[in-house]
């Protein structure tokens, strides 16, 4: 017999804890499941200067401290992968490696991972001069060159973002021009600390051991080597979504993102989504905060719904 919630959260970075938080203080029982350690991303980030209330504070602090709140009203986390989730009835069965749950509702918050180019350095200087996002981390390039791979909509507009801390952006392309939308190619060209290198086939992120010096790559029409001098890198070669366990559920677009309404909800009742899964453009925590507290409140709703609708039909509610 599978142990049933209320409301069950599926992954506990930023967002899903603040639903847990915001469900569990509205007196539901909350589960949520992670097949990491509580935190997400946060924990491979060494500061985080963009979050209210803190001029800078540790990823991994955070989490901790984003968990204490989630948790002090009940709210139980336990590790589960999560193979599929389907509809039984009004029930939403959550099938893990470690057995199957049940709630009323479910909340998506499984968020999205960057597409690695799988170089030599890539992982090596992670969070010591390589990034996958400038808003997150360009404060820390400032009046210093950094290098953006990528030549889509993604890599030229956070390479615009950077013009504003680095002191020069230079943007390396596989191919001999940008697949950028025209309007972003424009302000880019006229962008006097922006610069090019075409054709460019990243082999390698350089450092010395502590922090990136360059990039390493190889023109392909030429097939000459060279390094490009760098105190940062970003790469922008594609983003997506954790959403593989839900490709039968009937929430996900062709390109696999969830879409959902102003309160958070998908197209499948009882079913909502937060954060990095939703096809929005930003992805930060704190968009995926207020989009927690929405879900938490709107899970509420949904529920107190059920319960109207089963007075209305001459049910006894149920004790929660």
């Amino acid at each position: 017999m599978s142990k049933q919630y209320d409301v069950i959260v599926i992954g506990a970075g930023p967002g899903g804890m603040t639903a847990a938080l915001y469900a569990s203080r509205a007196n539901l029982s909350v589960l949520m499941l992670d097949r990491g350690i509580y935190g997400g991303q946060m924990n491979n980030t060494a500061a985080i200067e963009n979050y209210p209330g803190f001029t800078s504070i540790l990823g991994p602090e955070l989490g901790q401290k984003m968990y204490d709140g989630a948790t002090q009203f009940g709210a139980e986390y336990a590790y589960g992968n999560v193979t599929d989730v389907h509809v039984d009835g009004q029930a939403k069965v959550v099938v893990t490696d470690e057995g199957e749950y049940q709630a009323k509702a479910v909340i998506i918050a499984t968020g999205a991972e960057h597409r690695k180019l799988g170089i030599p350095g890539e992982e090596e200087y992670g969070g010591r001069g390589v990034s996958y996002c400038a808003v997150c981390d360009g404060a820390f390039f400032r009046n210093r060159d950094v290098a953006v791979i990528g030549g889509g909509d993604s890599a030229v507009e956070e390479g615009i973002y950077l013009t504003g801390p680095a002191a020069k952006v230079t943007v390396m392309h596989r191919r001999d021009q940008l697949r950028a939308q025209k309007i972003i190619q424009q302000r880019a060209f006229a962008n006097e600390k922006m610069d090019f290198v075409w054709n460019a086939g990243v082999s390698e992120i350089l450092g010395d051991g502590t922090k990136v010096t360059g990039v390493r790559y190889v023109d392909k029409e030429t097939g000459a080597e060279r390094v490009q001098p760098a105190s940062g890198v970003f790469i922008y070669v594609g983003i997506m979504p954790l959403t593989d366990s839900f490709k039968h559920l009937g929430v996900l677009d062709e390109n696999g993102w969830i879409p959902t309404d102003e309160n958070m909800a998908t197209r499948v009742p009882g079913v909502f989504a937060i954060g990095d899964v939703r096809a929005k453009h930003l992805r930060q925590i704190t968009t995926a905060v207020g989009e927690g507290g929405q879900a938490g409140q709107s899970v509420f709703d949904y529920i107190q719904s059920l319960q109207d609708e089963a007075l209305a039909n001459g049910a006894v509610p149920s004790a929660n």
